[in-house]
């Protein structure tokens, strides 16, 4: 059995942690408290001696490739993108969800109406704070609304999250006191390998996924960090300061939208230097194991592309087209969605083919990687 010092060898030693943190997220769940958090996200042991070995946090590791037979069928994932039912393109019929969140505002809008119909009582999103942008599980409207925008640093959801449902679910048997305090019901809005981690504990069983009735998938092409030298050479080049930055949108290039109106594009090869060295790794670009996928490639500006991936995730656009989204009128462009899928398509067939790349040198090189 295959454990937490496992991944420390085989993920962690060879810089391919996403830092999504299921790891975390299962073992303080359930109140083991073995792992935890460094200030960078990373996982490391916090007490050792509580770790009972049981090999779960290796085995939804998005990274080991366990389990991953059982998400794809339970998903009913088909090559190159995963399971697609639909594509629209769209965007939140509500002025000021548009102007506060990323594109067309259609995720924050989706989350208020599920929240304001009853069916969650919470959902886990990312918040801005003076520090940047920190996990957050918000549980009113207000707090939703507060996580609209883009961020694009480390993706921290899950840990957040594990430590307020174990703060109500020590054990299987609080469950029912978790959900008498009603937080029983909550979308999940994650980039790819958090989604992977997702369905992986719920393939497992495993807490807390059972609370989690939604997820929501973020086009993703990689987690970039926004500091040290490497972005001052990014601002020098494009005349641009971060703290002016408001808003950042990625499409076929990044979208830097500044306070004083202008917008920077920079090329997203010239960002390869701030990437995180994990998302090399990363064969997901558009969030395949998610219900609904969002993101703003393939979209106009102020417009969303929308991919449902589930019954479940049709059937809630449905209800959220007829009430609080609106949908680009296909008349004045009747391939507009055919074309927004065929250009996350080519992505996902980029970002997979740059992962497999890298394996290939790594296994050339002689260095043993996860198969």
């Amino acid at each position: 059995m295959k454990t937490f010092f496992n991944l420390i060898q085989e993920v962690q030693k060879k810089e391919r942690c996403h830092k999504c943190g299921g790891c975390v997220t299962f073992c303080s769940a359930i109140n083991y408290g073995a792992l935890d958090l460094d200030d960078d996200g990373k996982p490391f042991y916090s007490d050792i001696e509580k770790c009972i070995e049981c090999g779960i946090c290796y085995m939804i590791c998005p990274e080991t490739h366990e389990l991953d037979e059982e998400i794809k069928k339970k998903a009913e994932w088909s090559s190159p993108a995963g399971r697609i039912i639909s594509t629209s393109v769209a965007r939140a019929k509500d002025l000021i969800i548009r102007e506060n969140g990323t594109d067309g505002g259609v995720v924050t809008a989706m989350l208020l109406h599920l929240f304001d119909t009853g069916r969650i009582n919470g959902a886990v999103v990312s918040k801005s704070l003076d520090r940047g942008r920190v996990p957050w599980l918000a549980t009113t409207r207000e707090e939703i609304m507060d996580s609209a925008g883009s961020h694009f640093d480390h993706s921290q959801g899950m840990p957040a999250f594990a430590e307020t449902y174990s703060t109500f679910s020590p054990s299987v048997k609080a469950l029912k006191e978790l959900r008498k305090e009603g937080i029983e019901k909550i979308a999940f809005v994650g980039t790819p390998c958090q989604i992977n981690t997702i369905r992986k504990m719920q393939v497992l069983g495993v807490v807390p996924s059972d609370t989690i009735q939604f997820c929501f998938g973020l086009f993703c092409s990689g987690n970039y960090i926004f500091h040290g030298s490497r972005i001052r050479k990014i601002e020098d080049k494009y005349h641009f300061r971060m703290d002016d930055v408001e808003k950042i949108n990625i499409k076929e290039n990044f979208l830097f939208n500044l306070s004083t109106g202008e917008q920077r594009e920079v090329p997203l090869e010239d960002m390869q230097q701030l990437k995180r060295t994990a998302c090399s790794f990363c064969e997901d670009f558009s969030a395949e194991y998610a219900d609904i996928s969002f993101g703003g490639l393939g979209a106009d500006h102020g417009w969303t592309t929308v991919i449902t991936r589930s019954p479940l995730g049709r059937a809630v656009l449905a209800d959220a087209s007829e009430k609080v989204l609106e949908h680009f009128d296909y008349d004045h462009n009747p391939l507009y969605a055919t074309q927004a899928e065929d250009r996350v398509i080519k992505a996902s067939r980029n970002k997979l083919a740059g992962a497999q790349k890298m394996m290939d040198q790594l296994a050339k090189k002689g260095i043993n990687v996860i198969s």
